[in-house]
């Protein structure tokens, strides 16, 4: 049997995920709990597991595709398990809409079967001397019992793309009467439905009027017209348009469907392709239809971002010719302003905004606009953590341990926020309480590809040195790798973050909500500082601590500051820690 597997929530409430990359391709053998798909959501891309035993059969979603939790998007096929028609409604409805369809072609086209027996009951014989089935097929006969019996349960005919439109739409499928072939229900019809039943009422005053003129004609006239009628139908909604000889509109697609639609097909490339050509894909021309909409290809989208490149420069060039006092260059760029897109070179570059980006923006407008936040600066004397960390960084190395200034400055904020809990706490607004945690879980924001990261060291207090330090870089590759699991970004109590290591000295972090304060990290370098009335070069390292003021007052931001100076400017007193 066929199993469709639904995208699952892969964490925590997550409403949908992207489609990163398929690890399994049609027709590849798979086992339960094998990884078929890597998904990124929120903050992270996780591995989504094959439900069952089986071969691969059907790929639904593309890769980079944003797909909504519980859609569809990989079917099996799965020897010696029995079909559950509650479980597999969609699929087993499309089988047997197939197999009804491969029935009438057995017995004569199924346009042809109606005009006979419009006929038939035109001359009071009824349905009796109707063309019967080659007797003693098995699958015609299979056919004719699925069909026979889906009429008689009052099911309708209709895919699972038209069976979803149909769930979003709010129309029951049972009261649609369909227009394809044998009854199925297209995604025309299901509109139709959900607008009102006017494109409805008249496609069955169409078929009353084809009836009347069937009954009235001679048998053979009405099967002949019937079958034609019913041609007509199967290519205008099952079989792919062509572009016609003339290069005019393709082939079984309606000049109303080539521009200005309110919906069209495409694939995630061809979209992205559009975006960046600036084309409004409800405005090219067609080139086939599926499930009764129109379908646009890439190769359309680029010739008709090309025709209208050249219409504008046409337009530009007659323009130039009407009025010579105007150059051409502005001529060019007034045509090509007006049309929104420029002759040549690209002025503008889109991005899908989602994924870990999207995750990031919520974030920060949540936390900036839900925390009121200050940022405390000041400046600490670097030169005998440098010296310490040169000492060490040999030791480390041997040990197989990159060490950066980094697991010094996480080791002296846990000594500072040790004395001055309020720097380590969280604000339960349901609870009205300040909750000061008595634990020591320090996040490092990490640059990345995909956006900033923010990779959290549990325990920091319990660790030393150079396991904080391995640990750190371990997570923060596991970040840049995409391999960094949900449960490695939770649970941080304070956060780091490090915008000197690529310039400048001083900003405004924002807050890691729902945590109280941030620390940002300038660029260890060589200034000038006071010492005993004199100007000498001191290695310094400056310091940002933006904190949630409802929280944290300012003077518990300058007291911690100045507790974490003296850590850092003496780096021995860690060994007191």
């Amino acid at each position: 049997m066929v199993r469709e597997f639904k995208l699952p929530d892969v964490g925590e409430g997550v409403a949908e995920g992207e489609i990163v990359r398929w690890l399994v391709e049609p027709g590849d053998a798979v086992e339960e709990d094998q990884p078929v798909a890597e998904v990124e959501t929120d903050k992270a891309v996780v591995d989504v597991p094959a439900p069952v035993d089986g071969t691969v059969k059907e790929i639904l979603a593309d890769e980079g595709e944003v797909v909504p939790v519980g859609e569809v998007i990989i079917t099996f096929d799965v020897a010696g398990e029995e079909a559950d028609a509650a479980a597999d409604a969609g699929e087993s409805d499309e089988a047997e809409a197939r197999a009804a369809e491969g029935a009438m072609e057995e017995a004569g086209t199924a346009g042809a079967e109606a005009a006979q027996e419009v006929a038939d009951e035109d001359e009071g014989v009824g349905s009796a001397n109707a063309e019967p089935a080659e007797a003693g097929d098995p699958e015609t006969e299979a056919a004719i019992d699925a069909d026979a019996e889906t009429a008689s349960s009052g099911r309708a005919f209709a895919p699972p793309s038209v069976r979803r439109l149909a769930r979003e739409e709010g129309v029951d499928l049972g009261s649609v009467d369909g227009s394809g072939p044998g009854g199925r229900v297209t995604a025309g019809d299901v509109r139709a439905a959900a607008s009102g039943g006017d494109e409805q009422t008249v496609a069955g005053d169409d078929a009353a009027a084809g009836d009347a003129a069937a009954a009235a004609s001679s048998d053979a006239d009405a099967a002949d017209a019937a079958t034609d009628a019913e041609a007509t139908t199967d290519a205008a909604s099952q079989q792919p348009a062509s572009t016609d000889e003339t290069g005019g509109q393709p082939a079984g697609v309606d000049a109303a469907d080539s521009a200005d639609r309110d919906r069209t097909l495409a694939a995630p490339a061809t979209r992205r392709v559009a975006r960046e050509e600036g084309v409004d894909l409800n405005a090219v021309p067609a080139t086939e239809q599926r499930d009764g909409e129109a379908f646009v290809s890439e190769q359309a989208v680029r010739e008709y971002a090309q025709a209208q490149r050249e219409a504008q420069a046409a337009d530009a060039q007659a323009l130039q010719v009407q009025d010579a006092d105007v150059p051409a260059t502005e001529t060019a760029d007034a045509a090509s302003a007006s049309a929104g897109t420029a002759v040549e070179g690209e002025r503008e570059r889109r991005r899908p905004y989602r994924g870990i980006r999207r995750t990031i923006g919520e974030r920060m407008s949540q936390s900036k606009f839900t925390a009121p936040h200050v940022t405390h600066h000041d400046t600490a004397d670097a030169t005998r953590l440098v010296e310490t960390r040169e000492r060490l960084k040999s030791e480390a190395e041997e040990r197989g341990i990159r060490l950066t200034y980094m697991p010094f400055v996480m080791k002296a904020c846990v000594a500072a926020l040790k004395e001055h809990p309020i720097v380590n706490a969280q604000l339960d607004e349901e609870a009205g309480e300040i909750v000061e945690k008595r634990y020591y879980n320090v996040g490092v924001a990490a640059d990345t590809e995909a956006g900033l990261m923010v990779p959290v060291v549990d325990d920091v207090d319990e660790k030393g040195l150079l396991q904080v330090a391995s640990e750190t870089n371990e997570l923060v590759q596991k970040a840049r790798e995409r391999s960094i699991e949900r449960a490695e970004m939770q649970d941080g109590t304070f956060t780091i973050t490090n915008f000197g290591g690529i310039g400048g000295d001083f900003a405004t972090p924002i807050i890691n909500h729902p945590e109280v304060a941030i620390l940002g990290l300038g660029a260890i370098d060589e200034r000038p500082v006071a010492e005993d009335g004199e100007v000498v070069a001191r290695k310094t390292l400056p310091l940002s601590l933006s904190i949630d003021h409802r929280v944290v007052d300012g003077a518990d931001a300058a007291r911690f500051t100045n507790t974490l100076k003296e850590y850092l400017e003496e780096p021995s007193l860690l060994l007191l820690e």
